[in-house]
């Protein structure tokens, strides 16, 4: 695979850990049976397809078909390179991996040693920026600032935030003496590059708020001005390391305590999210500013059953927390929205009410269709006849779409009740609005129940012959060396035929039955295959009998295909009218029939 390190060391960092344990650190996993269950993190599911073998410490999703052992879905879920994802892994098991480069196998200038540099240069202006806010007189306005919207010492140095000088290239200089490239530095996003040559900062004369990626490393920064000055706020632009649409602000942190309550608290701003980790709430994330995107959407769905969103109080806050949570709710998410009055934002309303309100506010969020509803008022006047009927019928339209008969049932009374409206009336709309909702993609979709969604395969005999041996292969050195001996490479589909061939060659190095060791040694367009196949429900051992008649299966596969080229000669030579000819083709298909019999 690329790498240097060396096969015992692999083989010691993958039985020190359990899958199970890192997968569960990004997926909601249920046990059932020997196995382990959740929603795939690869693709949108409401239904579980992921499974995870303790046993065999593999995992598979039904769905997408993504599959392999931990290396490969830490390398999958984070992007890593084989070594990054080993050496995060040999921290879990014990072994020191301290001494191997992450970018073994790519070259100097290759794009992961400019990441690593990227990377490395936002750590140290990081560093740089945070201690000038802290501990120089430079520095000494933006800190007073800080505190003043009521920030303490201690969340100050929690969130790493700094301060870049009033100075055209202060960052351009330190950079450059540490033996920084200037035009790499302009394409990480921390320099601008004059039409002179020059490289001076981005960044001057402002707050700086760190970005982090969901492994923790610094990839961008957002600058607030001092003051009124404009632009307010001048973000990093996107690179090959900060893509803001796929990360969350403070996740790296929030992660863990998000699973621990299977709860989110998504709002619009940093300073949104550093007011609340001050007043107590440390599972908020947000999404810096832009609309939700889906990754954004499917990343929290992985790891929280709920999201409340707490977007601006002002229209166009509530809009975006609409559209959010129409994605989230898609994904399966429960919903709550919390209002905040006045129009504010989660940390001016801090700074107004005080933590303990905020608490509160966040306690009592509202589901997401009373929400809806109330929205739906929202510049109406009830009182005019034209719009009550307009509300009501948009209400309908939203309740429509729910999937609980209760929830339906509780909504449409309210209507019911509100207006002084029939229900047989009202239902008959609602049935109309269901009718056009579009069918969900899943047809099971609305079922909660946690299970994998196994579909069953109806596959021709050879095939499943081809899979069953493959199966027992990986799990059975001396399966393997019979199936080798009478089967060899004459598997008929080209994938089983490769797959085969990686089997008896790990089996020729020595290697005893491990599915997850084969797994590693896999290319990525076999490891579904091969993930899928490990985890099919076959016995322990195979009998003689089974054993034979799937090489059977496999052996015969290409008689028959001849058998039916034969049959469609004969019927084109009778057609012609050519008896002699089809006569001859007959006595050669009585001879494949033979010898299929006798096989």
């Amino acid at each position: 695979m690329g790498h240097r390190i060396p096969e015992e060391t692999i083989e010691a960092i993958r039985r020190g850990v359990d899958i199970v344990d890192v997968i569960g650190e990004y997926v909601q996993l249920k046990k059932q049976g020997r196995n382990y269950f959740g929603l795939c993190p690869f693709h949108g599911e409401k239904t579980p397809s992921f499974s995870v073998s303790p046993e065999k410490q593999i995992f598979h999703c039904f769905g997408c078909g993504a599959g392999g052992n931990v290396f490969t879905f830490l390398m999958d879920i984070e992007g890593l390179s084989f070594v990054e994802a080993a050496k995060r892994l040999a921290v879990k098991a014990g072994v020191d991996l301290s001494s191997y480069d992450e970018n073994v196998g790519e070259g100097a200038d290759g794009p992961a040693s400019e990441a690593k540099a990227m990377m490395e240069a936002h750590a140290l202006l990081k560093r740089f920026y945070h201690h000038l806010l802290v501990h120089t007189k430079e520095g000494q306005a933006a800190l007073d600032a800080l505190q003043a919207r009521g920030w303490t010492m201690e969340t100050i140095e929690r969130f790493e935030i700094g301060y870049a000088p009033d100075v055209p290239d202060a960052a351009a200089k330190l950079l450059e003496s540490r033996a920084f490239s200037l035009a790499l530095m302009e394409k990480a996003g921390l320099l601008l590059k004059r039409e002179d040559g020059r490289y001076v900062d981005r960044f001057r004369n402002r707050m700086m708020f760190p970005i982090h990626d969901h492994r923790g490393a610094t990839v961008g920064f957002s600058g607030r001005s001092l003051g009124e000055g404009q632009p307010k706020y001048i973000n990093s632009p996107e690179t090959p390391i900060f893509r803001k649409g796929t990360l969350f602000y403070f996740f790296h942190e929030a992660r863990v305590p998000i699973r621990k309550r299977q709860e989110a608290l998504l709002v619009e701003g940093f300073a949104d999210v550093i007011s609340a980790v001050q007043a107590g709430v440390d599972y908020v994330v947000a999404a810096m500013g832009t609309s939700l995107t889906e990754e954004q959407a499917r990343l929290l769905r992985r790891h929280a059953e709920t999201v409340t969103i707490c977007y601006d109080g002002d229209r166009a806050g509530m809009d975006a927390a609409w559209r959010a949570a129409e994605q989230l709710s898609a994904l399966g998410c429960q919903i709550k929205v919390a209002s905040l009055p006045d129009g504010l934002d989660p940390d001016e309303y801090i700074r107004v009410y005080g933590a303990d309100r905020f608490v509160g506010e966040i306690a009592a969020a509202r589901p997401l269709m009373a929400f809806k509803l109330e929205r739906l008022r929202h510049g109406k006047n009830l009182q005019e006849e034209g719009d009550r009927l307009r509300y009501i019928e948009e209400a309908l339209r939203e309740i429509s779409k729910l999937s609980s008969p209760v929830e339906k049932d509780y909504y449409v009374r309210q209507l019911a009740e509100e207006f002084s409206l029939s229900l047989s009336a009202l239902y008959e709309q609602l049935s109309h609005h269901k009718r056009e909702q579009p069918k969900p993609p899943e047809a099971d979709a609305g079922r909660t129940e946690a299970r994998p969604a196994l579909a069953k395969k109806l596959l021709p005999a050879f095939q499943n012959a081809e899979r069953l041996l493959l199966a027992h292969m990986m799990r059975s050195r001396d399966v393997a060396l019979i199936v080798q001996e009478q089967v060899g490479g004459r598997f008929n589909l080209e994938e089983h035929q490769a797959l085969a061939a990686y089997i008896y060659a790990f089996y020729e190095e020595g290697h005893e039955a491990d599915p997850s060791a084969i797994l590693s040694r896999l290319p990525g367009e076999l490891r579904p295959l091969a993930s899928e196949l490990s985890l099919l429900p076959v016995a322990d051992e195979v009998s003689e009998r089974e054993l034979a008649d799937c090489i059977r299966h496999v052996l015969n596969r290409p008689k028959w295909l001849m058998l039916k080229e034969k049959e469609q000669e004969q019927t084109e030579a009778e057609r012609r009218k050519d008896f002699l000819t089809a006569a001859r083709i007959a006595k050669e298909m009585i001879e494949i029939k033979k010898m299929l019999s006798s096989s």
